[in-house]
């Protein structure tokens, strides 16, 4: 694959991952062309220390795109695809290279088909970046990328390198994946309980927690991750030194009334447990609680 030092980009939702994605490549002169739902002249991020404004316009209609680009970022939910069809169309050519900055270890199925069989990179997303009251995106952490070692991983490196968002890539992508995967799963129950990460504190809510992760385990290993005991009590660890106040984007989408990513972070677990003939009594519970309250009805 040649590889351009300077890849032209694009990137597809402007949310709190995109808006963090856009501006690290805006603060080193490669703005991309950002293309949403809504129209928006700028976009806001907000760190420790300063803030980085970048130009818009938010395109909003892809039949005014004109060109192809060598790299286009995905930072839609999964529950959001379906609507990306269209600029997938107008912005990839055969040798695109998508990067999906999405939940989940099921990127490359979701996403695949609505292209015309370009590269498809997954990425692990490490950082927390919230959007804000005045639609500003707070980013509460260094970014952070874990990506797959393929030819195409070259091009996100270029893209991004000497930025503000770090990019890792993984031999094993698979066990980074589902360790993320793991994180995510647990951080749904901040849905059910209607509460942030103060309330891992609970020693009830630790318990939870660390049997939660032990069954989400055994299922991640028969998927192909090598993934140690000790992982659940690392992640638990993980939300007892967080901010009480940190949230998670499925309890945003829960406050906010919208569709919930619990079938990518949550049911994904069950499915591939009832598909190996893995018992998933944990998840039997939690799954039908978090899809009822993202789809009802009542």
């Amino acid at each position: 694959m040649m590889i351009s030092e300077n890849p032209t980009v694009a990137l597809i939702g402007p949310g709190a991952i995109g808006t963090t994605i856009a501006a690290a490549l805006h603060e080193a002169g490669r703005t991309p062309t950002i293309c949403g739902r809504t129209a928006h002249d700028r976009l806001e991020l907000r760190f420790d220390g300063g803030r980085i404004v970048v130009p818009g316009p938010v395109r909003i209609d892809p039949t005014e795109i004109k060109t192809t680009f060598d790299l286009v970022f995905v930072a839609v939910k999964s529950t959001q695809v379906d609507a990306t069809a269209p600029w997938l169309s107008a912005l990839c050519g055969a040798k695109t290279v998508v990067c999906v900055l999405q939940n989940g270890v099921e990127q490359k199925t979701l996403i695949a088909p609505y292209l015309s069989g370009g590269p498809v990179l997954p990425s692990v997303v490490w950082f927390p970046a919230q959007r804000e009251p005045d639609a500003s995106v707070w980013l509460r952490a260094k970014a952070r990328l874990t990506l797959p070692d393929t030819p195409a991983t070259s091009v996100v490196l270029a893209a991004l390198r000497g930025t503000r968002c770090s990019v890792d890539v993984a031999a094993d992508f698979t066990s980074v994946a589902w360790r993320k995967l793991l994180q995510n799963a647990v951080a749904g129950l901040m849905v059910l309980a209607g509460r942030r990460a103060g309330m891992f504190s609970r020693t009830d809510i630790t318990h939870l927690s660390l049997a939660y992760l032990r069954e989400c385990l055994e299922v991640a290993r028969a998927e192909g991750a090598t993934l140690g005991d000790e992982v659940p009590q690392e992640i638990v660890d993980g939300f007892h030194r967080s901010p009480a106040d940190l949230g998670t984007s499925i309890l945003a989408d829960r406050q906010a009334g919208r569709p919930l990513e619990w079938d990518c972070r949550n049911g994904v677990v069950q499915r591939c447990g009832q598909s190996r003939g893995i018992p998933t009594p944990i998840s039997d519970l939690v799954v039908p609680l978090l899809a009822a309250a993202s789809d009802g009805p009542g």
